[in-house]
């Protein structure tokens, strides 16, 4: 009796450790297999979600150029002599550009949306400032002109953001 158990203690031996060597290798292939698939899969998601992430950019790139304080004074003109309609419009154009472009915050980091956010409201608060001082609309336009010939706009500081972002991405 001893002899049979010995007997078939000798056949299941060998049968287990090459059942566990087996499963061992074939479980480690399938990682590596699961692992590049994960990688390709990744590899592709950001492949085409590059082009997304580019015109995200470009577009809050945009959204600043059109908010600098300068070119927004050459390309809107006041609609009237008052002071505070012509505020109310750029501030109104300002919005509304930023509202345009809200959604492109989900495609930047925090940082440079951050940035953007600050920029944005930097140029507002400017005007405000500059228009309490200000005895008209033409007045107005002269003294932001004449102000941001000093200094560089905010929207300098979130273009800088934006270009680091991009050289990141590329």
């Amino acid at each position: 009796m001893e002899d049979k158990i010995l007997e078939s203690f000798a056949y299941i031996l060998p049968a287990a450790i090459t059942g566990f060597v087996a499963y061992y290798m074939f479980n480690g292939f399938l990682n590596n297999t699961v692992k590049e698939k994960k990688l390709a899969l990744f590899a592709q998601q950001k492949k085409e979600s590059l082009p997304i992430k580019l015109q995200a950019y470009e577009r809050l790139m945009l959204f600043c150029e059109r908010i600098n304080p300068v070119k927004m004074l050459m390309r809107i003109q006041p609609i009237s002599t008052n002071t505070k309609d012509y505020l109310e419009l750029l501030i109104a154009n300002i919005n509304q550009e930023f509202e345009h472009n809200l959604v492109q915050q989900i495609y930047i980091s925090d940082e440079t949306w951050t940035a953007i956010y600050a920029a944005k409201n930097a140029v507002i608060n400017k005007l405000k400032k500059v228009a309490e001082n200000a005895s008209s609309a033409k007045d107005l336009r002269e003294n932001v002109l004449i102000d941001y010939s000093k200094s560089s706009p905010p929207t300098e500081t979130a273009i800088v953001f934006i270009k680091k972002e991009v050289r990141k991405l590329l």
